[in-house]
This record gives C-alpha cells, sequence and structure tokens, in this order.
C-alpha cells in the first residue's frame, strides 16, 4: 500500500517546518509556477525541474548512492552519486553542487553539465510518479563520502562491470538507468574510452 505523507518539509535555522517547494516546468524547461513537493510527485504527477549528478574517482569509478531508509520516496534502493530537485529560482548547478555536500559530505573537485533529460517514470512501491525535466551533471571525487545517514544508508564505488553486477542483484531507482543513459556522452569523456562507460 502507497505511503503518502501529507507534505515534505524542511526545517529552516527557527525551527518550524517549511513545506518544500519544487518549480514546475513546461515540456522545453522553461519555469511555470511552483508546487509543495509530495503534490508534484502524487500521480499523475507534475513537470518539474530536478538535476542528477554522477561523480567518478581518479580511477573511473561511479560513486553511487543507496537511499535512505526512511526516504518516503524509493527508499533504501541504490542510486546516482546525487540526485534532487533546485529550490524555485536555485540554478540547476548550484543545487547539484549544494545537495551532493549535504547528502555525501563531499564536494565535486570537478562539475560539468551533462545535458538534460524528460521521463515519467512512476514507483510502484510508493505509488509517486517521477515526471522530471533532468538537468545532468558529472564531475570527479577525490575525497571519501562521509554520508548523512538521514539521507544516504551506503555508498559504493563500481566499475561498469560491478554496476551490472549489483543492478542484476538489488533494487535500483526507476530513473537510474534513463539519467545514466542520458548522460553517458558526458560520462565516457570524462573518464576516457579505458574506463568502459
Amino acid at each position: 500500500m502507497p505511503i503518502t505523507p501529507a507534505t515534505a518539509t524542511h526545517s529552516p535555522s527557527n525551527g518550524a517546518a517549511e513545506p518544500i517547494l519544487l518549480e514546475l516546468v513546461d515540456e522545453d524547461g522553461v519555469t511555470t509556477g511552483t508546487a509543495e513537493k509530495l503534490a508534484a510527485h502524487q500521480p499523475p504527477g507534475l513537470l518539474h525541474r530536478a538535476f542528477s549528478v554522477f561523480l567518478f574517482d581518479e580511477h573511473g569509478r561511479l560513486l553511487l548512492q543507496q537511499r535512505a531508509l526512511g526516504k518516503y520516496h524509493s527508499p533504501g534502493v541504490w542510486s546516482n552519486t546525487c540526485c534532487g530537485h533546485p529550490y524555485p529560482g536555485e540554478a540547476p548547478f548550484a543545487a547539484a553542487a549544494r545537495r551532493t555536500f549535504e547528502e555525501l559530505g563531499v564536494s565535486p573537485s570537478l562539475l560539468a553539465e551533462a545535458g538534460t533529460v524528460r521521463y515519467n517514470h512512476p514507483d510502484p512501491a510508493s505509488g509517486l510518479v517521477e515526471q522530471e525535466y533532468n538537468h545532468l551533471f558529472v564531475g570527479m571525487v577525490q575525497s571519501s563520502p562521509r554520508p548523512d545517514p538521514r539521507e544516504v544508508a551506503s555508498t559504493a564505488f563500481v566499475t561498469p562491470a560491478e554496476l551490472a553486477e549489483r543492478h542484476a542483484e538489488d533494487a535500483f531507482s526507476a530513473w537510474f538507468p534513463t539519467v545514466l543513459d542520458a548522460a553517458r556522452p558526458a560520462v565516457r569523456e570524462l573518464t576516457g574510452p579505458s574506463a568502459g562507460w
């Protein structure tokens, strides 16, 4: 049975919980308004701005994260390094760098835009829907992750072969194959042909 809490909130410095707003967009990625985070993910979903980050170490291995078990959307599944939603008016690049540090305790040593992808992915487990206009970023990381346990259950650096093995055995986010395929040209440019991406 889907879990549908009333709202997604964050607590600013004054301690009062505020609803998290997402930036709604049209099919060209032009801002059209805002919506509360959970409402935007209720079926059939509202098209909103998102980002996905793929960070690699010096050996060309991709940093994966396992989403924390306490998350209301896609808990416990593996996914790309970091993904999320810019605040309304926040540049996707700034949001990607901010959330990577908040979730994983690392700052990319290099972060570059890698295009956009539009998708519609229902999540059968939660009943929520990802209708996203997703900004992709690829980069390098030189320090070990120090994940926030409220956000991330585990991390792993993987080669393409190790990713294939893990993907065959473990649950991954519904959007992971789509965003990885869309980012692949930029990933190959970043990591070089020997990495095998």
